[in-house]
């Protein structure tokens, strides 16, 4: 059934809101701190029984490339798609759509992420094999969210009319895209019932989005046709890495689904889904203690601290906290952070004004 079914796995990110753990060399997707296991390997691992090793194909930037292979050498190294520098959401796809073209024009393909949680695998399995359904009737198909709370760290995607069931679950056409609402925004769309939250997650034929870009973005389209003409040849590196530098950033978003046709959502309940985007995100996806606290690597004492994330990465360095409440404290023997719980989206202002500097550190 799935032998036409791919998957792409976006894993060039920065992931800058986990800084100053999370680093340019080595981003939030290779790290090891929820589990064993890196975002990168169990974003895989759960890929099982659906996409065996040789067809995953990850999409990534060279520095980060030998790192997520070595983490997950099963798959091939051929199948790490390198772009030359980060250029949106909108390229990734379009690369990934063209290798898999000349692989398998009959190609569907999940556009999956490297750096989120899901608690819930079986059920996210579930949700593939339905998407893949969905997606050979000719839909691009987003995975939304069911919300739990309006949230403003997200997108959403407003739900029209029923398409029908597929298997267990409903489909319904996408009729809008909204980025990162304001809170008055997002309660009223919670409040409404018909809002998923944008999970970042596609499933589509290779031929229709490679269609839709062509329609609504022809110079990325163009671009892309001329990389696939030397694809798998001696000039294929020269001629994506002249190209690519010309392309306009966009993300899939922006550039292609608001005004795409065919477009359907699948809201999804209990995936126990998590963005993993943040120090505050932590606090509902790991373990905390009597007091509340999440405690990670190194050595902590602490008194009259509750509601805390308190990271360390040397062991014989030892954080003592005391009257500490909903705080965040990262101490990675370069830096030390020190924040609110309600003020840790702002971390990635500061990586901005590192870059700004030009100071190591980010």
């Amino acid at each position: 059934m799935f032998d036409h079914y791919y998957a792409v796995i976006m894993a060039g990110g920065g992931g800058t809101r986990l800084w100053p753990l999370s680093r340019q060399a080595q981003p939030k997707q290779m790290l090891r701190f929820l589990e064993e296991r890196s975002l990168f390997e169990i974003s895989v691992e759960r890929l099982e029984g659906i996409f065996p090793p040789d067809r995953i194909l990850v999409v990534t930037v060279e520095d980060q490339a030998k790192i997520l292979h070595e983490q997950c050498p099963s798959i091939p190294i051929e199948n790490f798609l390198l772009e030359p520098m980060p250029r949106g959401t909108a390229s990734v796809i379009g690369l990934a759509g063209i290798a898999l073209k000349q692989r398998d024009p009959e190609a569907v393909m999940a556009v999956l992420t490297s750096d989120h949680f899901i608690g819930n695998e079986e059920g996210f399995r579930d949700i593939l094999t339905t998407a893949f359904e969905v997606a050979v009737d000719g839909y691009l198909v987003t995975l939304g969210i069911s919300p739990t709370y309006a949230a403003t760290g997200y997108g959403y995607i407003q739900q029209g009319n029923l398409i029908r069931k597929y298997r267990e679950h409903e489909v319904f056409r996408a009729i809008r895209f909204k980025e990162k609402p304001d809170t008055e925004q997002a309660l009223a769309m919670l409040m409404s019932g018909n809002h998923s939250w944008n999970s970042g997650m596609f499933v589509w034929r290779v031929d229709k989005i490679l269609g839709e870009i062509a329609q609504q973005m022809p110079d990325l389209s163009r671009k892309l046709d001329e990389i696939a003409f030397v694809w798998g040849t001696v000039n294929q590196d020269q001629v994506l890495e002249q190209l690519w530098k010309s392309i306009r950033p966009v993300t899939i978003d922006y550039g292609i689904m608001e005004n795409a046709e065919n477009v359907s959502v699948i809201p999804v309940e209990n995936l126990q889904w998590n963005d993993v985007g943040s120090w505050d995100s932590l606090f509902a996806v790991m373990s905390r203690d009597t007091n509340g606290n999440i405690i990670m690597g190194g050595q902590h004492i602490g008194l009259e601290t509750k509601n805390s994330l308190v990271y360390g990465s040397q062991e014989n360095r030892l954080i003592v906290t005391i009257g500490l409440n909903d705080l965040v404290v990262v101490d990675t023997g370069d830096v030390l952070l020190i924040c609110h719980k309600d003020q840790a989206q702002k971390v990635r202002q500061i990586v901005s004004q590192l870059e700004d500097d030009k100071l190591n550190y980010a």
